[in-house]
């Protein structure tokens, strides 16, 4: 279902690309991809329809059915990291959309793993949320270096805006104070999920080999509940800190659509949580 959304999130990218720089190559490029997609799609519905008819087991349809969804957002991912790499015209911005990028084929990856063998789940998930709490702070990164690449002060540029108020829920707490104290407090809210969710994805593998730790299970003798909670929470605030951020410079970033990339990336993560 990640890859699937990803994928049309990318086909829907390139025909907008198309359509500004009104290239023929780039409609043949869409063209291909939405093909491909659509190819990809048929076989998945067909294969699930024949599996039905010859009694094949779950495991089977689930594993076949990962496969091509892997495959193809692999696929398509790479195309668009090598596009950046090829034209590498912007490394101050493209660096973090690089690393960005990379979400889609290591996510992908490590659920198809977690599937052949359930038993490595928590240990592939160690990597994988790791690299979750490294793609906010990477956002983060991308519309500040886009900030400093369009002004060159940009604490005096949030000190010339008005007072901005925390957004829901938080809404009736004091606001941050403009300049340096609120660029702070979102730079600090980002940055603290990256070690928070290291530890407890290491604490998790620790309770797993000591036989106190069942994913899933939501039982107070149990640790998963306690490190959901935390990670959770950690992640809800970085979240929070990234929008209030994205907020408070919303007219700054209507030029590279930030509110369309914060979504993605958003659902991204909330499906491949799910």
């Amino acid at each position: 279902m990640t890859a699937s959304c990803f994928i049309l999130y990318t086909l829907k990218a390139d025909m907008c690309c198309a359509a500004s720089e009104n290239n023929w190559k780039q409609w043949i490029i869409s063209l291909i991809i939405a093909l491909y997609v659509v190819s990809i799609m048929v076989a998945a519905i067909l294969f699930i329809w024949q599996s039905e008819e010859d009694q094949v087991g779950i495991y089977t349809k689930a594993w076949t059915l990962a496969s091509i969804f892997v495959v193809t957002a692999v696929v398509i991912s790479l195309r668009r990291i090598l596009q950046h790499a090829m034209h590498y015209t912007q490394p101050e911005l493209q660096q973090a959309i690089i690393r960005i990028l990379w979400m889609v084929p290591i996510y992908s990856v490590n659920s198809w793993l977690a599937l052949i063998k359930p038993s490595a789940a928590i240990y592939l998930n160690t990597f994988r949320d790791g690299y979750e709490a490294y793609i906010i702070y990477n956002f983060m990164i991308f519309l500040n270096n886009y900030l400093t690449s369009q002004y060159r002060d940009v604490t005096a540029v949030l000190e010339s805006k008005e007072q901005q108020k925390h957004i829901p829920p938080l809404c009736c707490f004091p606001p941050w104070e403009m300049g340096k104290v609120l660029l702070f407090g979102c730079k600090l809210g980002v940055l603290q999920y990256i070690p928070v969710r290291i530890v407890t994805t290491v604490v998790a593998v620790i309770c797993k080999s000591l036989h106190v730790y069942h994913e899933g299970t939501f039982n107070l003798k149990d640790s998963c509940i306690y490190l959901v909670i935390i990670s959770s929470s950690s992640q809800g605030v970085a979240m929070y800190c990234l929008t209030l951020f994205y907020v408070t410079f919303k007219k700054e970033f209507k030029p590279v659509n930030a509110i369309g990339k914060l979504l993605s990336m958003k659902l991204f993560i909330l499906v491949s949580f799910l």
